[in-house]
């Protein structure tokens, strides 16, 4: 079964990604890495 994990780059995102495929699930990883915001922040 395959896992869509929204907001991937984030810290939960990753998180969670992680513990998916550590339970062996396959994992499909979306995020905007958009360049709109100031990368300062």
């Amino acid at each position: 079964m395959s896992v869509l994990v929204t907001g991937v780059a984030g810290f939960i995102g990753a998180q969670v990604a992680g513990a998916l495929l550590a339970r062996g699930e396959a994992v499909v990883g979306v995020d905007n890495l958009s360049d709109q915001y100031d990368p300062v922040l």
